[in-house]
């Protein structure tokens, strides 16, 4: 979901629209990965079939090699752009983080801070922004891109930087959906 949900940040950053025929993003996966025998090998085909979308005899791929080849492109597409969004997201801009789910937590004794659903939007500082593009990078798991994202909405919402809540810890439990976005 966190992983998804970055890609989509990324896309939403994207200063022209991917290509939309199959054609076009057939040509530019050829293009990126050098030779028709990587872009099939990449997508799960043959390598005439690449060439066939190249040339344009082939116009409609079945629904499964569509969604795989659009998420290829998406993958690639104006790389420079996305590596701008993500440095200025880590260094200085941070990450909106949109959220519902339950929230558990644990308090000192006596608290009312029961876990419940929660709907959050919240700017996460450039620190766990730089965190969560590290970590996505370095092929963290779902968990802990999970857990970095918990920690900083327990910094940013429920102890308000420090200001509160001071033995607060709080973790997901029921992940509803969750949206990111690069400030």
């Amino acid at each position: 979901m966190f992983s998804d949900s970055l890609e989509r940040a990324a896309v939403a950053v994207f200063t022209r629209p991917i290509p939309k025929t199959a054609q076009a993003q057939m040509k530019y996966l050829v293009q990126q990965t050098k030779t028709t025998k990587q872009a099939a090998q990449l997508l799960g085909i043959s390598q005439r079939t690449v060439e066939r979308y190249v040339k344009g005899q082939l116009k409609k791929p079945r629904p499964e090699l569509a969604e795989r080849l659009a998420g290829e492109v998406r993958r690639r597409w104006q790389p420079r752009v996305r590596t701008k969004a993500q440095k200025q997201a880590a260094t200085s801009g941070g990450i909106v983080i949109e959220t519902r789910a339950r929230f558990g937590f644990t308090a000192a004794a006596g608290s009312t801070d029961d876990g419940r659903v929660r709907r959050i939007t919240q700017h996460l500082p450039a620190t766990y922004a730089a965190r969560l593009l590290a970590a996505q990078a370095a092929g963290a798991s779902e968990q802990e891109l999970q857990d970095i994202a918990a920690e900083g909405i327990q910094e940013t919402y429920f102890k308000n930087h420090g200001r509160r809540a001071r033995g607060l810890a709080v973790e997901f439990t029921d992940l509803d959906y969750v949206e990111l976005g690069f400030q």
